[in-house]
């Protein structure tokens, strides 16, 4: 993975805010009550960490979480976050240097669309051996339904990230396919920001 979001770290849940207003964070908050008691859960691109809060709201002790970020910035910024009695281990590398065994949930918030098609198989086949069969994969991400100004609004955003923090990305790859091929079912979705943003849960059946 060739972006990395030091360079945003200072303001960019201030960034996401003030364009989606809380669209982002309602979209990933979404399936967290999903998460089951005592599980192992993979979070992979986490960003400033404030999803560790809003899952702690809800499960304040029994989750073994390990929090992978690329960026040093944002996992300083993680690290200082309230987790209440669960363990959380915080791995400053990249996806793709990680490999874990038996995760009951696997998080992915906006991670896809920094990659391209290319390299996308490859990505989602590591993290996919990283979850067990019958666990949930909750994944938040852009999406493209026709809407004029999404598509504009999509390109600056990619535009942005791509000059500020090197993100390789021109387009949102085709990740629904990756789901299909592997097997998964859906078995919940929700849009938000009229369409543009989509959380879906997968469990991974074979």
């Amino acid at each position: 993975m060739r972006g990395n979001y030091d360079n945003s770290a200072a303001f960019y849940d201030n960034l996401s805010r003030l364009v989606f207003g809380k669209a982002l964070v309602t979209a990933q908050v979404h399936l967290l009550s999903r998460i089951p008691a005592n599980s192992n859960v993979l979070i992979i691109g986490g960003g400033t960490g404030w999803i560790l809060e809003e899952i702690t709201k809800m499960h304040s002790s029994g989750l073994n979480i390990s929090y992978v970020e690329i960026s040093d910035k944002m996992m300083d910024i993680s690290r200082k976050k309230n987790v209440g009695s669960n363990q959380v281990t915080f791995i400053n590398k990249p996806i793709q240097q990680v490999m874990l065994n038996q995760q009951d949930v696997i998080i992915t918030p906006f991670l896809f669309d920094n990659f391209t098609e290319v390299n996308l198989h490859p990505l989602f086949a590591h993290i996919h051996a990283m979850l067990k069969t019958g666990g949930l994969w909750l994944n938040t991400d852009f999406q493209l339904t026709g809407k004029w100004w999404q598509y504009i609004l999509l390109k600056s955003m990619l535009l942005f990230f791509k000059v500020l923090c090197g993100v390789e990305s021109w387009r949102l790859p085709d990740i629904g396919r990756q789901f299909n091929k592997y097997g998964y079912e859906i078995i919940e979705e929700k849009t938000f920001f009229n369409d543009f943003i989509i959380t879906k849960m997968y469990n991974k059946t074979i």
